[in-house]
């Protein structure tokens, strides 16, 4: 589980990244353009979509992707109590161990949300 700040994490994975962009870089691109086509708005909403994305990073204890769904969702003005909720159906789902990384997307939400 993630032991320093949600904000130092997504810049650090950010620059790993980057190295993977340049080794790799069709699969990267192709994996963005599957990012970008699945979060667009649709029937469904960017922000539900990435109340969606939050609920399954914390289902699979993906700190990365709680920490860049979570800053999307800050920047998307999600509320506190639309992150709850998703983390409690999250919690549902996933039982104990989803919990844990519900709690921690709440630190990240908070840490977000004072930038």
């Amino acid at each position: 589980m993630q032991t320093t700040g949600y904000r130092q994490l997504t810049q650090r994975v950010s620059a790993d990244l980057a190295t993977l962009r340049s080794s790799t870089p069709d699969t990267m691109k192709a994996f963005h353009d599957l990012g970008h086509a699945a979060l667009a708005d649709g029937v469904l909403n960017r922000k539900t979509k990435e109340l969606i994305a939050l609920a399954l990073g914390v289902a699979s204890h993906c700190d990365a992707c709680i920490g860049f769904h979570v800053q999307a969702l800050v920047k998307l003005g999600a509320t506190r109590q639309e992150v709850d909720e998703t983390l409690a159906v999250a919690t549902y789902m996933g039982g104990g161990p989803s919990l844990m990384y519900a709690a921690a997307a709440v630190s990240a939400f908070d840490e977000f949300s004072r930038m």
